[in-house]
């Protein structure tokens, strides 16, 4: 095991993870909520270094990042664990478990399978992966010196020192912001919706590239003032031009609310697109809110069928019809 980054101990001993803001208070032999940080020895160990639960290569659209080099693919692997709860986990046999059974990598043979790939670089998914910061960091380092892309699926429930040191070397982010409730998030997450902000605009200021993703489950956290909420927010702190992507809920874990409606995705849509002018609809089928669309004249730049992507409108990096700068990052 590799001792972990990011924790204190006290006089008496007692050991302080300060990765996230759950700050969990460990003694010898226990670990965190996290499952994957845990006290052996006197210190905090990073136990699931290495540890791989899922691999894969992937559209980058999947993450889902639309405005991030379109049409590529990307190696794409996770560990185990999470530093939330979340009662309705869409990934809840990794995110709720930890086997320390499973495959051992180093991160020259994540690095080695990326290349092989010949994708555009690594993402670091299907878990939380920050709680994972030991191995993502190593990893996302050779990643960079290699010529490789790095790129962050993340709750973005973490603390602003682990985060300075990890951003410079990520490209792009997803972030997932579930609601604009904190109480949703304490009741429905265990954690806090504060953090998940602050790590947003810490991570724009940081200079990657950020889209943010909403979960809208029906009855929980779909009412109108929630979802426009969330839009003002984006616009204001983040920027006009960050990507919101909707996605549809279908039960999982603890969760049987039934799936969320197209009606209630398409409504959803039309409230943020008020306020940004790239708002994506996601796990529903329908031929709205997928297509990249030129804010200034209404040209198709990127048309979007499933992950068959064609960048039909743009000349170099342009509106090919109206000559309006992209947003989107395609080299």
């Amino acid at each position: 095991m590799k001792t972990a980054k990011f924790w204190h101990a006290d006089a008496n001993g007692m050991i302080y993870c300060d990765l996230c803001p759950q700050g969990c208070r460990l003694t010898e032999g226990k670990a965190g909520l996290c499952r994957v940080r845990g006290v052996r020895d006197g210190e905090l160990k990073a136990m699931g270094y290495g540890l791989i639960s899922s691999v894969g290569v992937d559209p980058i659209e999947k993450k889902p990042l639309y405005h991030f080099r379109p049409g590529s693919m990307i190696f794409s692997f996770g560990g185990w664990g999470c530093n939330l709860s979340c009662e309705f986990c869409q990934n809840w046999t990794i995110s709720q478990a930890f086997e320390i059974r499973s495959k051992q990598y180093t991160a020259e043979q994540i690095v080695a399978q990326a290349l092989e790939s010949e994708s555009i670089g690594i993402a670091y998914t299907y878990n939380e992966p920050m709680i994972g910061l030991e191995f993502v960091e190593e990893c996302a380092r050779l990643a960079r010196s290699k010529g490789l892309l790095n790129v962050l699926v993340t709750n973005g429930f973490i603390k602003p020192e682990p985060a300075e040191e990890l951003l410079p070397l990520i490209d792009a982010l997803n972030i997932d912001i579930k609601s604009m409730d904190d109480s949703f998030y304490r009741k429905m997450c265990h954690g806090a919706l504060a953090p998940v902000l602050a790590f947003s605009v810490q991570a724009v200021k940081a200079g990657c590239h950020v889209e943010i993703t909403n979960l809208l489950i029906p009855s929980l956290n779909d009412d109108d003032r929630a979802i426009k909420d969330l839009a003002v927010w984006v616009r204001k702190n983040l920027g006009e031009t960050t990507a919101l992507h909707l996605s549809a809920y279908h039960p999982q874990y603890k969760v049987n609310i039934p799936a969320t409606a197209l009606e209630l995705v398409e409504h959803a849509h039309e409230l943020c697109s008020a306020e940004l002018p790239y708002v994506y609809m996601g796990n529903v089928w329908t031929d709205k809110g997928s297509n990249t669309i030129c804010p200034k004249c209404g040209n198709i730049m990127i048309l979007r069928q499933g992950y068959e992507i064609s960048v039909t409108g743009l000349k170099e990096s342009s509106c090919s019809k109206c000559g309006r700068k992209t947003d989107v990052i395609i080299r």
